[in-house]
């Protein structure tokens, strides 16, 4: 995720403060890895030197003066640049649990006990995304149903990879 552009895209609705920004980014986007403050300063601070937010006023207080940013037309056409071009699909040919899997072969381990270690694990998470999924809003099972997909891809690869794990040890031990 580019913090940088979905700062921008919140400062969109009107002028910000730091810790505003960073509270918006949490209930929107953050749920499972919140932003420090550290990381919203310096990430504004770089949009400043870039032209793309500017100080639209400035606070004292008891602390720090405080800043309240505003995006540029600049940072509008970026956020609007952004938005408009297509994430690169992940092909994930280099997964590690692939390597793994390989590894115990090259390594007379028990390959099976990897993947069914693994199977164990992708529906144990599976289900903790369920139980969220069934009690979240609607932004929450978007994202669950993001993740869930994800594994039950992962899952179908596990159950392709034990029924061919024979041939793959011929092919990669000769």
């Amino acid at each position: 995720m580019s913090i940088g552009h979905t700062l921008l895209g919140l400062l969109e609705s009107g002028p910000r403060h730091g810790y505003d920004l960073k509270r918006a980014f949490d209930e929107k986007f953050g749920h499972d890895r919140p932003l420090h403050y550290g990381q919203v300063y310096s990430t504004m601070s770089r949009l400043l030197k870039n032209g793309l937010v500017e100080v639209d006023g400035i606070e004292a207080g008891g602390g720090p003066d405080r800043k309240r940013y505003a995006i540029t037309e600049a940072g509008v056409t970026d956020v609007h640049q952004w938005l408009a071009t297509p994430e690169k699909p992940e092909p994930y040919l280099q997964s590690v649990l692939y390597t793994k899997v390989v590894l115990a072969l090259l390594t007379h381990r028990d390959a099976a006990d990897i993947l069914d270690t693994q199977r164990s694990e992708h529906l144990r998470m599976m289900r903790i995304l369920t139980d969220r999924k069934r009690h979240g809003d609607l932004a929450d099972q978007l994202i669950c149903d993001h993740a869930l997909f994800h594994l039950e891809a992962d899952l179908r690869w596990l159950e392709l990879t034990a029924a061919r794990l024979d041939k793959l040890a011929q092919a990669v031990t000769r």
